[in-house]
């Protein structure tokens, strides 16, 4: 039992975590004159290790995503769904929605594309909320700092939140709150050919060259914040702001992340920033859970599609969902770290 637990250890703190990059940088950067014990040097070594970590993991979490993703296509989507009524068609479209390693904004063609074809509104909502929120990419990103346990129950109560959204919208009937030219639209059924596993690869890594270009400004943007607050915002401030202290750190924290625009990938290095620092963990969570869930591009984006009613039931329940989630990882806090 020892021995597993070294060798798990080992796994989430040096393949996960990559330490050895993190110490590579430190030499590096102490290479070139620079101390990694001030501010500055430290701040240089935070940036390297975070981008260059958080760009492997990207590259191999989409690659094997969207090899994953390429037995689902939208049309062989819709008929899985189709297949399933009530809470069920919830449960598997908020899965479904974890093999989409698409932001909040890619994630709305889709969700289009599905009411288009005629599935019940709240499972393509269910799948909406769940897209971003939670994706097999997120698990093992947040496993790589947070640990195994953070991870797991992040994204159970990401599908929880997905699949009570979804079945709320259901039950209030809501669709003539979606826009005419969408209840109208009509879709095509295409025969999808079957694809070698050198098309899947292909598939795959044009997927991977595609998100990294959409990504990496985000995630220089994240690193470069998460570097900031690591080393130059004193620790007094965010224990007072989003610590233990404050009771309204989680409202703050997800108010805070709504106006941003990022994925996962870009709020990993402020998520460890600010936790490090001495943030409760819900705050941080719920921070990234309204950042890649409720950005702003993203809310105007739906709103071309559905009416505003509908929107702001949305919303309402990603807001409600994410807060509460927030103050029960902090909670928990002690039992998960």
């Amino acid at each position: 039992m020892e021995n597993l637990r070294v060798a798990w250890y080992f796994f989430q703190k040096e393949v996960l975590g990559m330490q050895w990059l993190n110490r590579l940088m430190g030499r590096i950067v102490e290479a070139v004159g620079l101390d990694t014990a001030g501010r500055f040097g430290g701040s240089v070594q935070f940036f390297l290790y975070d981008v260059i970590k958080i760009m492997v993991l990207l590259t191999c979490l989409i690659f094997i995503i969207s090899y994953i993703q390429s037995y689902f296509p939208p049309e062989r989507t819709k008929r899985i769904l189709g297949r399933f009524h009530g809470i069920g068609a919830n449960c598997v479209a908020a899965l479904l929605g974890t093999v989409t390693p698409f932001c909040s904004c890619s994630s709305i063609p889709l969700f289009i594309g599905f009411t288009s074809a005629g599935l019940p509104l709240g499972v393509t909502f269910s799948f909406l909320i769940s897209s971003p929120m939670v994706d097999l990419g997120s698990l093992v990103l947040l496993m790589s700092i947070f640990g195994w346990k953070v991870a797991v129950v992040y994204v159970l109560l990401g599908l929880v939140i997905a699949v009570v959204g979804g079945t709320v919208i259901e039950k209030l009937h809501l669709e003539k709150q979606v826009e005419e030219y969408i209840r109208k639209g009509k879709t095509l059924e295409v025969a999808q050919e079957e694809l070698t596993i050198e098309d899947r690869m292909t598939f795959a890594w044009e997927q991977v060259v595609s998100t990294a270009k959409k990504v990496a400004p985000y995630v220089i943007i994240g690193v470069g914040i998460g570097a900031f607050i690591h080393n130059w915002i004193p620790e007094e401030f965010i224990v007072k702001l989003l610590g233990t202290g404050n009771p309204f750190g989680v409202v703050i924290a997800t108010i805070a992340g709504v106006p941003m625009y990022a994925d996962i990938f870009g709020t990993i290095p402020i998520a460890e920033a600010l936790l490090a620092k001495g943030a409760q963990l819900g705050v941080v969570l719920s921070f990234m859970m309204a950042v890649t869930t409720l950005s702003l591009p993203s809310i105007i984006m739906l709103r071309k599609a559905v009416k505003p009613k509908l929107l702001g039931i949305f919303v309402a329940i990603c807001t409600a969902g994410i807060i509460l989630v927030g103050y029960f990882f902090n909670l928990v806090q002690n039992f998960l770290i």
